[in-house]
């Protein structure tokens, strides 16, 4: 039995352009038409080996090289390589290019127009990327409304970027597309947020009214001692909200959140734990626990 060919080490996990392969004598084109490689984009390619279909970073390599001159990888696809993955399972790579610039149509890509100065420009890992600045004034002014502020919360507690410096940087582009929507956001983003669905637990319960919760509190018993931190509280009524994730199935975690859930409670302190479900499926019910436990913790008149 003949033994495989040897891959070129340049050629063996990343994509890469067919044309300069070729034409470096490291393969041929009858060779990339076999199946031992992939055809990603438009003269675009990568050995079988390296081949994720739902791998976003490969997706991401596959359009910077195909990008025309002053294009950058933007948006969620920025965000995921600035460290914040907001992304479905087959999302396309956005991409901003200037106005006279073409690229050719593909299912994992998406364009949007837009300048993008020198300035909201930089390289991630070779990549042409927005900066991190520039993707959350991105994402801030794109609806609905309860994403772009999922993506703000993530990339500020991510801490690439500063709430001060995202409002001055929105405060100096008047005009721009979707401000409005934009300074919402900024108004209810929180840096603390840990997780995209404890953000929209958060403006869920906003958005019925309650009164805003602190984000990220440290409880203490009466000798100061620190018994834990729940994700949301009300500090005077002591009442806590908290999300489970999936991460809290899991026993060591289980057991643990058991200990200290016993602990807020000695110190006199109501925790409501809720999941995705309740936030996404059932969110009238949710809410009316969360108010039912203000209510019976308020300080009658």
């Amino acid at each position: 039995m003949p033994s495989p060919a040897r891959v070129p080490p340049r050629l063996a996990f990343r994509p890469f352009l067919g044309s300069a392969a070729v034409a470096d004598g490291l393969v041929t084109w009858t060779m990339l038409r076999g199946r031992s490689w992939r055809r990603l984009l438009p003269d675009v390619h990568v050995h079988r080996d390296g081949y994720r279909v739902d791998d976003h970073r490969m997706w991401c390599d596959a359009v910077a090289l195909a990008l025309p001159t002053g294009g950058v990888i933007a948006g969620r696809s920025a965000a995921y390589l600035w460290g914040v993955d907001l992304l479905d399972r087959d999302t396309p790579v956005a991409v901003l290019l200037p106005r006279a610039a073409r690229m050719r149509a593909h299912p994992r890509l998406r364009v949007t127009r837009s300048a993008v100065p020198e300035s909201d420009r930089t390289r991630f890992g070779r990549l042409p990327v927005t900066t991190a600045l520039r993707t959350a004034f991105d994402l801030g002014r794109q609806a609905p409304r309860e994403e772009a502020l999922v993506a703000v919360d993530a990339l500020l507690h991510r801490r690439v970027v500063k709430l001060p410096t995202l409002r001055a940087y929105a405060d100096a582009r008047p005009g721009w597309p979707g401000l409005p929507l934009l300074r919402e956001v900024l108004a209810l983003a929180e840096p603390l947020a840990e997780s995209p669905m404890e953000t929209r637990l958060r403006l869920l319960l906003l958005d019925a009214g309650l009164p805003p919760a602190t984000a990220q509190h440290d409880v203490r018993d009466a000798a100061g001692r620190l018994v834990g931190r729940v994700d949301l509280a009300w500090p005077g009524l002591r009442v806590a909200v908290e999300y489970d994730g999936d991460h809290h199935r899991e026993r060591t975690h289980f057991r643990q959140d058991v200990a200290r859930l016993n602990a807020l409670r000695a110190v006199g302190w109501v925790v409501l734990r809720f999941t995705a479900d309740d936030v996404l499926r059932h969110p009238d019910r949710t809410v009316a626990l969360v108010a039912q436990a203000l209510r019976e913790r308020h300080p009658a008149p």
